[in-house]
Order: structure tokens, then sequence, then C-alpha cells
């Protein structure tokens, strides 16, 4: 595969990004996080979290480009990149349009490949979608112990939000408010989301704490990971919000 630009080494410190860059050209991929696990097997040197890379390490690497994400990793780490000498992309992802076009700038603008096909794919299938039937409204915790939810501004909430879900909490003030179990389950809600990251809920851990409210246990990869897994997301993510009934 050509590339265009002198990119030749990618250090990756966001999961998603890991993916999309792996199913595009894998021979770019020098180091990913210990939580990057598409696709299986990655040939790459592991540089720690998302939330404390090892920077050495990084910089021992000499990627060309490292990905990174405003909010999967923190700025003193992007910053210790740059001080190295480190360029350092940082995407921001808060909708599924804004989605598409950090997955072009990446991997066209960023890294010098070619658009993948699987990226049209993905908007093609994503064109496609339409509500099942009427909207649910639903919780959406991301967490427990304490009691965490998708709140305004949201990727995970703008796919559900195309797939028929409303949810409650979408004009909270924070992003992932942490709300009492007891609010929760007072909110008027007909379904309530699990995922299984970045808390791993269950059937049994999770359903139990929302009686009377069908629960829709989803995988994170699908929900909340922008890159190849776009392509099957409507119809898994559909699939498991239809069996919720």
């Amino acid at each position: 595969m050509s590339r265009r630009g002198a990119v030749r080494r990618v250090v990756s410190l966001v999961p998603s990004l890991t993916e999309a860059v792996a199913a595009t050209d894998p021979g770019l991929l020098a180091g990913v996080t210990d939580w990057c696990s598409h696709p299986p097997g990655l040939d790459a040197v592991r540089v720690g979290g998302t939330k404390n890379p090892d920077t050495g390490r990084i910089a021992a690497l000499a990627p060309d480009l490292v990905l990174a994400n405003e909010e999967e990793n923190r700025e003193p780490d992007l910053a210790a990149l740059r001080a190295a000498g480190l360029r350092v992309l940082v995407t921001e992802v808060r909708g599924l349009e804004q989605a598409f076009a950090e997955l072009h700038r990446v991997l066209v603008d960023g890294c010098g490949l070619p658009r993948p096909g699987w990226l049209d794919e993905a908007e093609a299938a994503w064109r496609e979608v339409r509500p099942a039937g009427p909207e649910r409204r639903a919780v959406i915790p991301v967490w427990r112990r304490p009691w965490m939810v998708l709140g305004r501004d949201t990727f995970a909430g703008d796919l559900l939000a195309r797939l028929g879900v409303r949810n409650v909490h979408r004009d909270h003030p924070e992003r992932y408010p942490r709300i009492p179990l007891a609010e929760l389950n007072a909110a008027g809600a007909e379904l309530v989301v699990l995922p299984d990251e970045p808390y791993r809920f269950t059937a049994d851990d999770g359903p139990e704490a929302f009686p009377g409210i069908p629960a829709a246990l989803v995988g994170g990869r699908h929900l909340t990971w922008y890159g190849p897994s776009l392509v099957e997301a409507p119809r898994v993510l559909a699939e498991a919000l239809a069996a919720a009934r």
C-alpha cells in the first residue's frame, strides 16, 4: 500500500484509532496501549495505559506521529511527548459525523494513507439507519460505585439517538454526571443501556439495579469506539436494543 508523506511509524494512545490504523495499514503501528485489544494478536510495542503511558518509551520508539484523544488521554502526557519533539495529533469526537471527519483527518491527512474502503462502508451503513419503533427514554450508565451515566454531548449518545433511544440525561450540564441510583430509577426511563466498558456490565452485574426496566447489554466497542467497528455497529446495536423489551 502506498503512502503520501513521510509517516512510517505511528504510536496510538487510543484503542479506536489503533484499530483504524491496523485495518488500513498495520505496518505503521510501532506502539499501542495496553488497552488496544483490536485486532487480536496485534504486533506492536505496548506503551502503558491511555491515562498513564510511558512517555519515555514512546519517545524511544521515535514515531513520526502519536495519535491521541482529548478525552481519553491526559494533557500533561501529551505535553511531555511534544516536549520530546514528537508530533501529536489529538482528536475530538462528540458525535458520529465528527468521528467520520476525524478518522479521515487521522488516516489521510495525518498518516498519509489513501482513504480506506471501510470508512466509506461505515458512512453508508449509518446513512441507512432508521429507528425500528417509537423513541424510548433511556438511562445509560458507564460506571457504578459511584453510578455515572452519559450526559450531554457524547458520541455514544449520538449513536443511540440515531437508533431511537432518547438519553434522559442528554441535557445535563456534565458529560458524564454522577447520579444516585435512586434518582436514576426515578427518571422515568423505559430502558437501561449497559455497555461492557469502561465498566464491564453483564447480565449478572447491572440489570438487577433497575428492577422493572428492560436492560440492553451492548458491546462498548460498538457503542463507544470510532473505527472499523462502525461498519457493523448499526446492526449489532439495533439487535441488542430490540431484544430489550
